[in-house]
């Protein structure tokens, strides 16, 4: 891997002392629109100076300036943005580990661990079968997360945050053109963070390096990527006594005090993905017919562990030593080393014809191949848990997409034809009145294979083995969203039946024997999400409120009622307008509810109805400088922590995090 990388390397820094630089990078009319919408509230005429002069020329000119719209950012869907180098509120919002708005997720206490997900909508649904254990992918990035590049001279980005106690977190990232149809890009995201509870070690890293190549004609266009990902994470089970934490004990204020019920536990996640995603054009120039192969890849590989050196915990209590086995007994007295891999691979090929009028009808066949194994049968009482599962399935389908003048849909409808039962309609439709003013509808009707986790799984722990044959779940969700000068909104309706859920079979509170679950009535969701900024002056109030309400007949599917962050800030220029400031208060709030607790065991989140969690406020004070391409942070989180209750927690056994000062950067480099 060292080597792979150090070639990528090498080669990218050949390239950049060949590229050629032009200025006759051109955006379209619809993308500066776009662009310009983005930056209505900052200066309006970036550009960037190239520190290169032409190769060729022996003058002492200076090179030709770069627009900040000639660096492209390109999604999986082909949709193309321009780079943003403002500060704006959102920004503030994204300066964090996961690098996007986590409004509706709330964080534990140490940097690089899970989250627990107060808005249910963040859920993203597909036909295929995942591989589960949902706490470890929180930073995990899937091949729609991936961007790909198009720049007029070298691209470099740098991101840089303090942790919570001994260590880093640091996102590297260089782009460069090679020529106008060759792009590279190298990346990589590490975390170090040791955290203030006791083995709550945090220790993650994303590398990722993506090319896209298109000829001059545009008749051939290719997206790829590797992506390899590690994410290590000490796991303590929560705090024993939430008493010695609720009652402002000055002894325990050093955190590292809290007794919690696993010291030497940790899960372990690595996964790697090979992607491609091409398109030819069968005629040899762009007409106003046109007929395209599209072709997608991919692969990815997969491990996970659970390890715990000790499998009984010992809590020191006023009346004696206490031995605790928390997750019930075990057939190993010590070292449990529990191993799950997984492969898929991918491949979907498409016949599309394109008419300039009437949009693309495209017409599909999917094969996706899975392979999720143990190295071991476990034969019980009740039944025989065998090592793996796999299974073939293929899919046909057709997709519809129309772009023009101020419509934008696309809608796709897939079924297998193989003998599994899953199928998957999504019809998308937006209208954008003007810049200012959108409206969208998405229906999505899904029967989907359960994720493998809850098929299969296999411990070291005598009650964390199981081989179930749930049934398919099925969802049906109808969202609406508008964008306007005056608000934004969101309205989603879900419909869920078999919804598969995990559950405590523990009734005495003190062990988690955790088992997965299908619910057989129907649940029914609705949300919705507000949104407005009120500025006057060089002041802005920006608010966002979530309102969500399930109707059950059993305490299934655990959300809070009202989720709300609502920031007061001031900015302005200063120094000839070299510095750009940005100051102000979050407030941050959701009410009490039965959160879903953590299970390190299966690396996922578990229903309870035994202990509610919320109502208590954050408030986090923050100073932001943008200084020519240069964002600096600085956040005191938190910083009502020690006078409004020490009743805040992540989860119920997981306390949130206390009062920090933070700080960071982000720095934009323009060869």
């Amino acid at each position: 891997m060292k080597f792979i990388f150090a070639t990528l390397f090498f080669l990218i820094i050949i390239s950049a002392s060949a590229q050629v630089k032009s200025d006759k990078s051109k955006i379209d009319s619809k993308e500066i629109k776009n662009y310009n919408q983005q930056k209505s509230n900052a200066i309006a005429n970036d550009t960037i100076s190239s520190s290169r002069s032409s190769s060729s020329s022996t003058s002492n000119k200076k090179a030709p300036k770069a627009r900040i719209d000639q660096y492209k950012i390109i999604t999986i869907e082909r949709d193309t943005i321009v780079l943003d180098t403002t500060l704006s509120i959102q920004k503030e919002y994204r300066f964090n580990y996961l690098r996007k708005d986590i409004f509706g997720l709330q964080p534990f206490a140490n940097e690089g661990q899970t989250y627990n997900t107060l808005d249910f909508g963040l859920n993203k649904f597909q036909s295929y079968p995942e591989v589960g254990f949902s706490g470890k992918h929180f930073n995990y990035l899937q091949a729609k997360d991936i961007q790909y590049y198009n720049v007029a001279t070298p691209l470099t980005e740098l991101y840089f945050k303090t942790v919570m106690e001994q260590g880093q977190n640091l996102d590297a990232f260089i782009t460069l053109n090679t020529s106008e149809q060759l792009n590279f890009s190298i990346a990589y995201k590490g975390l170090r963070s040791l955290g203030k509870y006791i083995n709550q070690l945090s220790s993650t890293g994303n590398f990722r390096f993506t090319t896209s190549y298109a000829t001059k004609n545009k008749r051939y266009a290719l997206n790829a990527h590797f992506t390899s990902q590690d994410f290590l994470n000490g796991e303590n089970g929560g705090i024993y006594n939430l008493s010695d934490f609720e009652n402002d004990d000055p002894e325990f204020k050093n955190r590292a005090r809290l007794q919690v019920y696993l010291t030497d536990a940790n899960t372990f996640m690595i996964g790697n993905r090979y992607f491609i995603d091409h398109r030819f054009r069968i005629n040899g120039n762009e007409a106003t017919n046109n007929l395209f192969i599209d072709h997608q890849f991919n692969y990815e590989h997969k491990k996970l562990e659970y390890n715990q050196t000790t499998v009984a915990t010992t809590i020191t209590t006023p009346t004696g030593d206490k031995i605790i086995y928390r997750f019930g007994d075990s057939y190993v007295l010590n070292n449990i080393k529990d191993q799950t891999r997984y492969n898929r691979m991918f491949n979907s090929i498409g016949a599309v014809y394109g008419n300039t009028l009437l949009g693309e009808f495209k017409f599909f066949i999917e094969d996706f191949r899975y392979n999720y194994y143990y190295d071991r049968v476990i034969i019980t009482e009740n039944q025989t848990i065998p090592n793996n599962i796999n299974d073939i399935i293929q899919t046909f389908g057709g997709q519809y997409s129309y772009r023009k003048n101020n419509w934008n849909g696309k809608f796709t409808y897939s079924k297998s034809i193989t003998e599994q039962n899953l199928s998957d309609l999504d019809l998308n439709l937006s209208y954008a009145f003007d810049s200012k003013n959108n409206l969208s509808v998405q229906y999505q009707n899904l029967n989907r294979i359960p994720d493998h986790s809850y098929t299969l799984f296999q411990s070291s722990y005598i009650d964390y083995n199981w081989y179930n044959n749930f049934n398919n779940e099925k969802i049906n969700s109808l969202t609406a969203k508008a964008t306007t000068q005056w608000v934004s909104a969101s309205l989603q309706l879900l419909t869920l039946n078999d919804f598969l859920y995990s559950s405590n079979d523990d009734a005495t509170g003190e062990q988690l024997l955790v088992t997965p679950k299908q619910y057989s009535s129907t649940i029914n969701y609705l949300s919705l999400n507000v949104s407005k900024e009120f500025k006057w002056w060089k002041l802005a109030l920006d608010n966002t409120l979530l309102f969500q309400q399930v109707d059950q007949s059993d305490n299934v599917l655990n959300v809070p009622q009202f989720t709300t962050r609502n920031t007061l800030y001031f900015t302005d220029y200063f120094f000839k307008k070299a510095l750009f400031l940005q100051t102000g208060v979050t407030f941050n709030y959701f009410t009490n509810y039965y959160a879903n607790d953590y299970n390190p065991v299966i690396s996922s989140f578990y229903s309870q109805s035994t202990r509610e969690i919320g109502n208590f406020p954050m408030f986090d004070f923050f100073i932001n400088a943008k200084i020519s391409q240069t964002h600096i942070y600085i956040k005191a989180e938190h910083f009502n922590s020690a006078w409004t209750g020490f009743d805040y927690y992540s989860a119920p056994n997981y306390p949130y995090r206390d009062f920090m000062i933070r700080f960071g950067l982000v720095w934009n480099f323009f060869l």
